[in-house]
Formats: C-alpha cells, structure tokens, sequence
C-alpha cells in the first residue's frame, strides 16, 4: 500500500496541474496567483480555464485566474489576513462583491480527503459485499439512489465500486469511482435510507479504497464542509482532510444551481 506521503505528492501534483502552478506553491506559505490554462493530465470535470479557483492545503493559497479576473482576486487575497480565510465567510462576502461586477459569484465550496494509511482497513457491516465493475453499473444509472456514487453523464469514467446486498440479492448501498485523472479516482457513496446508520457507508468506501489503492490508483473523497455525514462517514472509513477548494461561477449559473435547477 501506498504511504501518506506518497499518496499526498500523487494529490500535489494533480493539483499544480490543474491549477497550472507549481508543487512548491502548494506547499508555500504565501499568496501566489497563476493564469489559469487547460493542461494535459487534468481532472476531467473541471470546467478550465477557471474564472477563479482557490486551493489551500493549509498553509497559503494558490488562486488560479483569468486575466479577467486577476486584479480582482489579488486584492482579496492581500486583504485577507488567514489564509483559511479566504475560504469561509465573512471573506467570502468581501470575494463576491469584487466579482460581482465581473458577472460571477463564489460557488462551489468543498474538502477534499485522502486515505490514512495507518489506519486504513475495510471495515464490515452486516451485508455482503462485492466487488462491481463497470458492467454491473448498466442497470443503475437511471435509479436517484445511486446519483452520489454513479454519474450518467460521465458513466465511462466510472470504472470500480463496492456494492453491499441484503439477503435478498437487493442492493442497499453503493460506494463507486470515477477515474478522473490517470493517478487518482474519486469516490462517491450511497445507502438507501431504510439501511442508513448501520454502517453500510463506511464499510463500502473503505472497502473501495483498498480496492483502488491496490490497483495503484490514489483514492479520494469530496465533501461540502456542511455535509456533516459525508464527512463523518470520510473519517470513518479512513480518509483525512487533505486541501479545500473554493470556485467562482457565472452568475447565472451559481444561481441556477443554488435554486436546484
């Protein structure tokens, strides 16, 4: 098994290319603003070039921008005096006032996780659990129980999961990847309510991260900071925070999916 300190440069590197900055600017204590391009070797949801993307991994900030909207966010950036901050309100408020003028809103909020390998092991429940492939996905992508750990729109991305199955063969909970980038897959979860607080979630997403870290592969797992199951079931399946990401929108589209639209 891959060591933390493999798993998080395998992260770094993904950021810096993503972002289009450097690892040592992930790791600085400092502001650094970049101009955002689209490299080879990206995330492949990542909507690039960003308006406007900042990533901590908690020391300083590294802003990837538009040209459009370099001044604005250096000028945030320089006023804010924590760089946590800069990803939280009451900041924010002072982020989305500067781009407001320039049609786009702060939007996305969310923390990022990664596996702690000393603690890491698949945990059980009391369902059985199998190892699904991208064939036993077919059936399920039409199913809103499913809509966290499978994605319809990029279904060939989704290349591995974890499915737990009462003793009828009927599937109650769902831990999947995407293969979003060559080095790392993201995890996505879910368990029907009826079977929730059981831990079923923990048991199918640590289950997967031996599944991807063994196929060589870095696992991750994203959650809103208000999402307070999803974080809990991170950190009890294993997963540490690792960096947080904060990303401006087109106004309109901010939101529309504000509104559920």
């Amino acid at each position: 098994m891959m060591t933390n300190e493999e798993m998080l440069e395998t992260a770094l590197r993904q950021s810096a290319t993503d972002l289009n900055c450097a690892v040592g600017d992930l790791l600085g204590e400092g502001r650094t603003v970049v101009r955002s391009v689209s490299l080879p070797g990206h995330r492949t949801y990542l909507q690039l070039p960003f308006f406007c993307n900042l990533v901590t991994y908690g020391n300083g900030v590294v802003a990837s921008v538009c040209a459009e909207a370099e001044e604005a966010v250096r000028g945030y950036l320089a006023e804010v005096p924590d760089a946590y901050a800069c990803f939280e309100t009451p900041a924010l408020l002072l982020l989305a006032d500067a781009l407001r003028p320039l049609g786009h809103r702060p939007c996305f909020m969310a923390e990022y996780f990664l596996p702690d390998a000393r603690v890491l092991r698949p945990l059980s429940c009391g369902y059985e659990l199998r190892v699904l492939g991208q064939a036993d996905f077919a059936e399920l992508y039409e199913r809103p129980s499913w809509r966290h750990a499978l994605c319809r729109e990029r279904r060939e991305l989704d290349v591995l999961g974890v499915g737990a199955y009462d003793g009828g063969g009927r599937l109650v909970g769902l831990a999947a990847c995407s293969a979003d980038c060559e080095t790392m897959w993201q995890i996505g979860v879910d368990v029907l309510p009826a079977c929730r607080r059981r831990g079923v979630a923990s048991a199918v997403t640590s289950r997967l991260a031996v599944e991807i870290l063994e196929r060589g592969r870095v696992p991750f797992y994203c959650a809103a900071w208000s999402n307070v199951r999803s974080v809990r079931n991170a950190v009890r399946s294993g997963f540490r925070p690792a960096w947080v990401e904060a990303t401006a929108l087109p106004e309109a589209t901010a939101l529309s999916l504000a509104r559920g639209e």
